[in-house]
């Protein structure tokens, strides 16, 4: 198979199903060669992100995404996603191993409320604690002039075990106890968007059919995908600007590593 991309998934599995799901349905297919070929690697067996990034005595993820990446040099897709928001804790280290674009998603998400919403300065986040840990939103939002508010740990708690307890491992998705969430957010950060950081709190807002009032990761990820992907297909005069807008931006402080 060639002009393909690569999926990294697994990071967990609903959630990756949800984003190939939301990724076909976006296309305006009349027959089969409508749809974008690619990969989903669903790696399930990557050790817990957040896990690493709190305590490193815990097993490193790195090991694994490294090999995910070597492996797509053989492959050699012609670019790469990765479904999984605390994932992009070794975003940089991953990136050098390869020549193929890995697009990062939370600076995606940073440029999309740059975009969406110009005049607002900070925007809440719900995520991973391992990803609220990291400060990757804080820093991908302050280079574009915007500040991301933090949730307080009882809130941060409470979604974790929404994450984790609910999603991950029970897949079940409460309506009550998402929406509770989310307003309790609202309230306790001052803001009135919040930032969806983690693809399981993505997954529940697709079910839900939840779009006001958030910036969903997974969501963006998946219109940036198809719009590199069809830029691949028949625009090609198109690709190196789509990936030197964001690479240009966000390659401060080896936040973005080189692409080419």
């Amino acid at each position: 198979m060639e002009n393909f991309f690569t999926i990294i998934g697994g990071m967990g599995t609903f959630a990756s199903m949800n984003f190939e799901q939301i990724l076909n349905e976006s296309i305006q297919a009349q027959k089969d060669q409508d749809y974008f070929d690619y990969l989903l690697v669903n790696h399930a067996s990557v050790p817990d992100r957040s896990s690493y990034i709190l305590d490193h005595h815990n097993p490193s993820f790195y090991p694994a995404l490294a090999q995910d990446i070597s492996q797509q040099n053989l492959l050699k897709p012609q670019f790469i996603v990765m479904a999984c928001n605390t994932a992009h804790y070794f975003y940089p280290q991953l990136q050098k191993l390869t020549n193929i674009p890995i697009l990062h998603m939370p600076f995606l998400v940073a440029m999309e409320s740059a975009e969406l919403y110009p005049h607002q300065k900070s925007f809440g986040l719900l995520a991973t604690k391992g990803t609220l840990h990291d400060h990757v939103y804080e820093k991908c939002f302050n280079i574009l002039g915007k500040k991301v508010v933090l949730p307080s740990d009882s809130l941060a708690d409470r979604v974790m075990n929404f994450i984790y307890r609910d999603v991950k491992d029970n897949n079940q998705i409460s309506s009550k106890i998402f929406n509770d969430i989310l307003n309790q957010a609202r309230d306790e950060l001052g803001v009135p968007i919040i930032i969806l950081g983690c693809t399981e709190l993505s997954y529940a807002a697709d079910v839900l059919s939840i779009r006001e009032g958030i910036l969903d990761s997974q969501l963006i990820l998946v219109q940036r995908t198809l719009e590199l992907a069809q830029y691949f297909r028949s625009q090609s005069e198109k690709v190196d600007p789509f990936l030197n807008k964001y690479k240009k931006k966000g390659d401060q402080n080896g936040l973005l590593m080189e692409v080419n």
